[in-house]
């Protein structure tokens, strides 16, 4: 295996680094290869251990193609074998190259053209070095903006309407971040707690620390005694997460919640722990009194998701379910300026009390363009009911102009690194309905690129968030609940950043109506 190391310039008179403007001073060298013989199952592995989505194959040391993490996936949904299939089958023949001395514009032109994430680096024939999106993306960070647009874009799409330390989407390279880590890493190897302590303190937790933090947000997990009284008549007015927006406003009420214009970061910090502790309960006794039972009270002896799983069903979850939901609801934390993340702080800008600023998140999330995803993706799963039914159903459901649910993202034009983690969860899950999923993605994928031709939609975190919480035993109607258990904590966070460094949010707009003034007209007789 070779793993490529950064290459770069040597640093100006001032000792700064200069700005990459050559394909040499931003590649990575040497590239991570393999030769076209290779079974899938050791390119997998190289990939793995390399930590990069692709290997450039070669053939006698020249460039003979590139191989994906999505050739992997179009392979295993043909039901292959990994050990027996070689790389040659199914790479990306005779890809694109460049020149290390050609300019990083030429980078940007031909990964764009060929929606490629990596392309090789060739010097007279010789591979010298691999460039990615992601060299690609850093570079763009750096550059100055020459001139600022006239044309206001649909959405606000692209405008920067606040700074924040609390993370970001790099949706171009497939990539998002807590503070400075990388949130799938975090899901990876970090509990919910340790994560919720990151975002609210800005590092992680020692040992010790994350003890104490998990041992304070457990005990604030009941409800208060007059939001508990009034639950089940709200409870039947509505599913669970209409409750909770009326459950929030009832709590800030009681708690006497000022706003935020008006208390310090301590009080503030506390509210958010307490909030971020409740949300899980209020929602497992909704959805319990709906369906005509006694809400299952929390438990301070289980983490946050083993307890959610156990308010939710009644019974103790599994190590490995519990560990699932987890993963799942770290993912859910933060996702840049969405749109109930930017509802809260623009509601927080004005002064708001906290209760105000989750409520206005909580609607926002509430349409179905933000959240709820998930159920549909997995009714669109059993309506297909079987993989050999997959490539006629979607055919047809792209024929009808349906959107097919769990594909594409606004920000992501690429793989949603979020699916891609929850899709390796659903596999150590296992199950017929795990299987089903992945036969369905590949055939998707297939599909979409061939009858949408120049868009690329490949799944987002909807597709197999429903799998994994549908295996782990979580009702379909608790589904955006248990996205939104994750996302308290991420509002709260931003609550807070907004609050300290606060001023009114209050855009211009352009107005296009009639020219004024108009003389207003005297009402006739």
């Amino acid at each position: 295996m070779i793993v490529a190391r950064r290459c770069g310039g040597a640093p100006s008179t001032n000792g700064a680094m200069p700005m990459p403007t050559v394909v040499r001073d931003l590649m990575s060298s040497p590239a991570v290869t393999c030769e076209a013989g290779t079974s899938l199952a050791e390119a997998a592995r190289v990939m793995r251990d390399a930590g990069t989505g692709s290997v450039i194959v070669t053939e006698r040391a020249k460039v003979a193609g590139i191989l994906t993490e999505r050739d992997l996936l179009r392979a295993a949904a043909a039901m292959t074998t990994a050990s027996a299939e070689t790389v040659e089958m199914w790479m990306t023949a005779n890809p694109d190259v460049l020149g290390p001395d050609e300019e990083v514009d030429a980078a940007w032109t031909s990964l764009a053209h060929h929606q490629y994430r990596h392309l090789p680096v060739v010097d007279a024939h010789d591979l010298v070095g691999v460039v990615s999106l992601r060299d690609l993306m850093g570079v763009a960070r750096l550059r100055p903006a020459d001139e600022q647009g006239t044309e206001i874009p649909a959405g606000l799409e692209g405008v920067v309407a606040a700074e924040t330390a609390l993370g970001d989407v790099r949706g171009e390279e497939g990539f998002f971040h807590y503070r400075q880590y990388s949130a799938v890493e975090l899901a990876a190897r970090r509990s919910f707690e340790d994560v919720w302590y990151l975002m609210l303190e800005g590092e992680l937790p020692d040992r010790d620390q994350a003890r104490r933090f998990a041992g304070e947000v457990a005990g604030l997990r009941h409800l208060p005694p007059g939001l508990a009284s009034m639950l089940p008549e709200v409870a039947e007015r509505g599913s669970p997460f209409e409750v909770l927006r009326t459950a929030v406003s009832l709590l800030g009420a009681e708690l006497g919640w000022r706003p935020t214009h008006d208390i310090g970061g301590a009080e503030l910090r506390a509210q958010a722990l307490r909030l971020g502790a409740v949300v899980p309960t209020i929602m497992a006794a909704a959805y319990n009194l709906g369906e005509g039972r006694t809400p299952v009270g929390p438990r301070s002896d289980l983490s946050s998701a083993a307890n959610y799983l156990w308010m939710v069903t009644g019974t103790e979850p599994t190590a490995l379910h519990a560990r699932a939901v987890e993963q799942y609801q770290i993912l859910t934390i933060d996702h840049g300026f969405n749109a109930s993340t930017f509802a809260a702080r623009v509601i927080t800008s004005t002064g708001a009390d906290l209760a105000a600023a989750v409520c206005g998140a909580i609607g926002a999330l509430s349409g179905p363009l933000h959240g709820g995803a998930p159920s549909r993706a997995l009714a669109m799963l059993d309506d297909i009911a079987g993989a050999d039914r997959a490539e006629e159903w979607l055919r047809a459901a792209v024929d009808r102009g349906d959107r097919v649910m769990g594909f594409g993202h606004r920000v992501y034009k690429t793989d949603d690194p979020r699916s891609l983690f929850l899709r390796d969860v659903a596999r150590s899950l296992g199950g017929p309905l795990v299987d089903l999923a992945e036969q369905v993605e590949g055939t998707a994928v297939d599909v979409l690129a061939e009858m949408k031709p120049g868009r690329r939609l490949f799944t987002n975190v909807e597709f197999y968030a429903g799998v994994v919480m549908n295996t782990c035993g979580i009702p379909r109607e608790m589904f955006t609940p248990t996205f939104a258990a994750g996302r308290t904590i991420g509002w709260t966070a931003h609550v807070i950043e907004q609050e300290a460094h606060n001023r009114l949010i209050r855009p211009a707009a352009r107005y296009t109506g009639p020219p004024p003034p108009v003389p207003v007209p005297v009402p006739g007789p």
